[in-house]
């Protein structure tokens, strides 16, 4: 249990002041934070989808910045490395003082942690000097400057009234671009929100709540809230996106917590979104989504070390409460990564192996740059989130003695032993997911049909996002619950930009046809699609499906004509819903966004690109 230190041991002058550069290294990082997510407003409205890019790149940078930079502060001005214990535990004290009326006050506590355990040896890390469980309510933290803008909004319209409520919750926003036709698209919102309600009676209680900022990410914007009508609550999101013209228009009305899960995906780009108190949108998001974790809430409103620590927090609970142990992951390993799980937690464990194969060109540093380069980059739903962490303590005991050995011959470098605690260096944790060579094997003629046709499109989503997977076995793939198809092994992939697609070259003579070996030059970044064929088709029935839907990723024009549009400056369209939620309008083209996304269910239909080509 976390105890408060006594209050008879204030004693030292510098715990204050310690503890007052430290918030104020906190208040500059949100500032920072919450100063571009704001921005992203002026690049929406400018259509700066490339700025809005390398916004969200610079954004992910902010945190371990600021965390230097209070670190450095400290160590030069309070020398805080050589400080007592009892110092130490009086700064935690102040700083909780200082959180009391704070409007972050669990990022800041995140933030204290962050830079204390950059400082002191991880022998420090317990409860008298880092924040284990939070210290700081974060239930009902109200701004209360007269200038403020809340959280949410909320609307009391009458059946009658709708429509004037709807273009009001709009035009409340202050957006500074035109709409095609803002009251044509209300009408399709109208129409949408009548058919959830039915003719069931509006309560007396009936609103519509939105949260004050629009959430921004690739090239949209959605509006997000809830109706209420007596004991029955329900989400919705509206897409708002430029159309050809550049107009704006309401593309969508996407209504429940399934929905909104896809929109929230974990295999999706954070959000941008303009907060003075985070918590408060978590709690209004979690009674849209229930079966979100709030730390997935954090992660995907770009707050991502919150997410960890609160993640750890539900790891360290989980663990308290269960007894099974850890144990190598199921499935094929892999040579670059060792991977490890607990059967009873949802999540995988990944560690980057000392040697590889001599076939894996590549070092530790190179493999982190990946998962850098993913955690930056839009993710378009078909890349799964990590969370980063350094030096893990596991209970040893815990662990299967055939993972204990696989961790001391792969992994030694970032394995220590100290007590009843193995510690591991560097570690990587991942949503599990079932690999889809291992789902193939056992699927039903349909489910393969689907799984395969869902393939194809995390390739091809993947690609309009400039990414090449570069490993593309079944293997490095795996199946969500709702039957999305996530990459999940990242140390192949490359920009799509970077690459070099070329067609195999016809041999010149019968030696050159006949040979086992690759006759023709190979660059380094060279990529030759056919050669894709006898590494994935080798199953009848899924050469099958893959042939009638998606032949064209084996042809290098496909690949090199992408890489081109990329190079001339268009981005994509990848939206995180169904093809059939989208509304029709006249003079539409016929959704070329989703063609592939016809015949599948709406989860696995959602988050097509314009590349899919080949209805089912």
């Amino acid at each position: 249990m976390e105890r408060a230190p006594s209050l008879q041991i204030l004693n030292d002058p510098r715990a204050l002041d310690i503890a007052q550069a430290l918030i104020q290294g906190f208040d500059r990082h949100y500032t920072l934070f919450r100063q571009t997510s704001a921005e992203a407003k002026q690049r929406f409205e400018a259509a700066d989808w490339h700025g809005q890019q390398r916004a969200q790149a610079m954004r992910i940078e902010f945190y371990d910045a600021r965390v230097g930079e209070a670190a450095e502060r400290l160590e030069t001005e309070f020398q805080v490395s050589v400080l007592s214990r009892e110092t130490w535990q009086q700064v935690k004290l102040y700083y909780i003082g200082l959180l009391i009326d704070h409007h972050q006050p669990e990022l800041a506590e995140t933030f204290f942690n962050s830079v204390t355990t950059r400082i002191l040896h991880r022998s420090y890390f317990r409860n008298e000097f880092i924040f284990v469980r939070p210290a700081v309510s974060t239930e009902y933290i109200e701004n209360d400057e007269p200038a403020a803008q809340p959280t949410h909004r909320a609307y009391y319209p009458s059946r009658e009234n709708l429509r004037e409520t709807l273009l009001r919750i709009i035009d409340n926003y202050r957006l500074d671009r035109e709409f095609e036709d803002l009251g044509r698209d209300v009408e399709y919102v109208l129409a949408a929100l009548q058919s959830q309600l039915g003719e069931v009676k509006l309560r007396a209680n009936f609103q519509i709540q939105v949260l004050s900022s629009l959430f921004f990410r690739n090239k949209g914007a959605y509006l997000v809230g809830k109706y209420i009508n007596g004991f029955h609550e329900t989400g919705f999101a509206l897409p708002i996106l430029h159309n050809a013209r550049g107009q704006l228009v309401i593309d969508a009305a996407l209504f429940g917590e399934d929905d909104l899960l896809l929109l929230f995906s974990f295999a999706r780009a954070y959000f941008m979104v303009e907060m003075e108190i985070p918590s408060a949108y978590v709690h209004f998001l979690r009674s849209l989504m229930p079966r979100k974790p709030r730390w997935e809430l954090y992660n995907a409103l770009g707050l991502a070390k919150q997410g960890k620590n609160v993640f750890y927090r539900d790891f360290l609970y989980h663990l308290r409460h269960s007894s099974d142990n850890f144990r190598i992951a199921p499935g094929i390993k892999g040579m670059v990564m060792l991977v490890f799980d607990l059967p009873s937690f949802p999540f995988v464990f990944k560690v980057i192996k000392d040697f590889y194969p001599p076939q894996k060109e590549t070092t530790r540093e190179q493999i982190k740059g990946k998962y850098l380069l993913v955690k930056s980059h839009d993710r378009v739903g078909r890349m799964a989130d990590t969370l980063e962490y350094s030096d893990v303590a596991f209970p040893r005991q815990r662990f299967d003695e055939e993972l204990i050995a696989e961790l001391k011959h792969f992994c030694p470098s970032l394995l220590v032993e100290e007590g009843d605690s193995l510690v591991i260096h560097h570690v990587y944790i991942e949503r599990r997911m079932i690999p889809l060579n291992i789902f193939l094997q056992e699927a039903s003629p349909e489910q393969l049909s689907h799984a395969v046709v869902e393939y194809g499109n995390a390739i091809k989503d993947l690609v309009s996002a400039n990414i090449f997977p570069g490993d593309m076995l079944w293997k490095n793939f795996g199946i969500t619950r709702n039957g999305k198809v996530v990459f999940y092994d990242y140390d192949e992939i490359e920009y799509l930009s970077d690459c070099n697609f070329r067609k195999v070259p016809e041999p010149r003579n019968e030696e050159e046809e006949m040979s086992g070996e690759v006759w023709y030059s190979v660059g380094a970044r060279d990529v030759f699609p056919e050669t894709f064929e006898p590494f994935l088709l080798g199953n009848p029935a899924v050469r099958e499906v893959f042939m009638r839907h998606h032949a064209d990723l084996l042809e290098a024009a496909f690949w090199q004509s992408h890489k081109d549009r990329i190079l001339a400056g268009h981005v994509h369209d990848v939206f995180p819903y169904a093809r059939n939620k989208r509304f029709r309008r006249r003079g539409d083209s016929p959704f070329s966004s989703f063609q592939a996304g016809d015949g599948l269910p709406p989860a696995a239909a959602a988050g097509h690109s314009e590349l899919d080509r080949n209805p089912i």
